[in-house]
């Protein structure tokens, strides 16, 4: 069989370190850097007569994710003792929950692809439930021995699984940046993968198209970027393809990613529930969470950041009339609706209603506005939130734009110029003004060039100085008409108009 016979079946284990200032059942510190064992505390070394202490926060937390996934929050939740040995686990078990966890259900919708390959995929939630965190073991610096750092142990960690909807590695990224996404946008985790806080377990299984059956699933442990999820799962899913068509059996099993060689190799055979011997902590009380309590981080989850993204989606497809696709991709974290809204807003002209602009707007934000936005975040990494360009500023020039002031060209060179300026300031300080863009448009003579006339002396010239360009275009290659078309914009210094451009070379080439 090809690949292309095989259907690929993947659920994510998530686990989201709850942003909390001190530990699930202690009031140790959960501050990240510190020494190792600095941040140990008698409860997290399990030493004798210690008894746990639910942290109320990292239970408010958890209600947050419910609300936010539209998942039902338990009334009632059991911890629970999974008992396995490891070095880095004092007490040789670790609190967690099993049977009645804390969350149940919710759904995530996410974009997958870009552009008009993009589509829209529901993932199905199964649960999340709170946990503490095992230690660190530590292999560098002792002499050829290991050893045992417990500053992460008793670590409040939200564990979210999902359903096993997705079919391909793009999905399963795509739906891990939306998870990342979520827990940053309502506060309960900073995602910070490389210091831990945020990892994915992915199960990965392939089967025959067509088969309902699943087939044996793999489990890939601690992936701490989006880059090796996506390495990860597609070495994994060809390495199974490859074994089924050689005629061996998958194994259940355990597999660590190596980055280097891009690789997974096995780490042990896979556990099941049963070999964890789950039963209920009996130092712990069952978590009883009443209505009142839900509707108080409800209130305060409102206050804090606002309409959810499932929220913001609603609002964009009834009110501005953008698909779910683009509604989608508006959403990466709180402030970008409010950048959107602003610029759709800016831009409308006398007559129009927001609608009109919205589509375009979605468009500048997503493709210009995010990209530089990401590509700042490489550079600023400490910069939570872009502030230094207003969406008022992106719609502004997008008005330029549709008033033929200036080309689309001019106007993202104008904002990467305003963009430049914010970063060099950590993103602090308000954003060109309109001023600002007229002065600077007035100063360097950016104003697009509608003058028909002069506009066809530029494309005759072109014309003349590109024979060959012309000579392709007229057996059939629409890529020289693209090539005349750059050619005259580039004689313009970017300043003709762009449709008027296009509708004299075709008049001229006879098209």
């Amino acid at each position: 069989m090809s690949q292309t016979q095989w259907e690929v079946v993947i659920g994510l284990e998530v686990h989201a370190q709850l942003n909390t200032a001190s530990k699930i059942f202690s009031a140790a510190s959960t501050a990240f850097g510190a020494e190792p064992n600095r941040q140990a505390s008698a409860v997290d070394l399990a030493l004798p007569g210690v008894l746990p202490v639910l942290n109320r926060g990292a239970v408010e937390r958890a209600i947050r994710f419910g609300l936010a996934i539209g998942g039902r929050v338990a009334e009632k939740s059991i911890f629970a003792r999974k008992n396995y040995f490891y070095p880095d686990l004092p007490k040789g078990y670790q609190i967690s929950q099993f049977e009645r966890p804390v969350v149940e259900g919710g759904t995530l919708t996410l974009r997958v692809g870009e552009g008009e390959k993009a589509y829209e995929k529901r993932v199905r939630l199964t649960r999340a439930h709170l946990e503490e965190d095992a230690g660190k073991s530590l292999h560098e610096d002792f002499h050829g021995m290991s050893g045992i750092d417990l500053n992460r142990a008793g670590t409040p960690l939200l564990e979210i699984v999902s359903e096993p909807d997705m079919r391909s590695a793009a999905e399963a990224v795509a739906y891990a940046k939306a998870l990342h996404g979520l827990v940053r946008w309502i506060d309960i985790c900073d995602g910070n993968m490389q210091e831990g806080s945020f990892r994915c377990d992915a199960n990965v299984s392939v089967r025959p198209k067509g088969e309902e059956a699943f087939g044996t699933r793999r489990e890939i442990k601690n992936l701490n970027s989006f880059r090796f999820l996506q390495q990860a799962i597609d070495y994994e899913v060809q390495w199974q393809i490859n074994e089924i068509e050689e005629g061996r059996t998958i194994q259940q099993a355990t597999v660590l990613f190596d980055p280097d060689s891009g690789e997974t190799r096995m780490m042990r055979s896979k556990e099941d529930a049963h070999d964890y011997r789950y039963f209920p902590d009996p130092d712990l009380l069952p978590l009883v969470i009443n209505p009142d309590w839900i509707e108080v981080v409800k209130e305060d989850l409102f206050h804090q950041v606002g309409p959810l993204p499932r929220e913001w989606h609603a609002k964009f497809e009834s009110e501005y009339g953008l698909s779910r696709a683009d509604a989608i991709a508006l959403t990466p974290f709180p402030r970008i609706p409010h950048v959107f809204v602003a610029a759709a807003r800016e831009a409308v002209q006398e007559g129009e209603t927001v609608r009109a602009t919205a589509k375009i707007a979605a468009n500048w934000i997503t493709n210009e506005y995010l990209r530089r936005w990401n590509e700042s975040a490489e550079k600023h990494p400490t910069v939570e939130i872009p502030e230094g360009v207003s969406g008022e500023l992106v719609g502004y020039l997008i008005r330029k734009v549709r008033q033929n002031e200036i080309t689309a060209r001019t106007a993202k060179d104008l904002l990467d110029e305003f963009w430049r300026n914010a970063e060099a300031i950590g993103f602090t300080a308000h954003g060109g003004t309109e001023g600002d863009i007229d002065r600077l448009i007035d100063q360097r003579g950016l104003k697009q060039v509608n003058d028909s006339g002069a506009i066809e002396a530029i494309v005759d010239e072109v014309l003349a100085a590109n024979q060959k360009s012309v000579d392709e275009f007229r057996t059939g290659k629409e890529k020289a008409f693209n090539a005349l078309v750059g050619q005259v914009m580039k004689a313009s210094k970017g300043k003709a108009n762009p449709t008027q451009v296009n509708e004299l070379l075709r008049r001229k080439l006879g098209a």
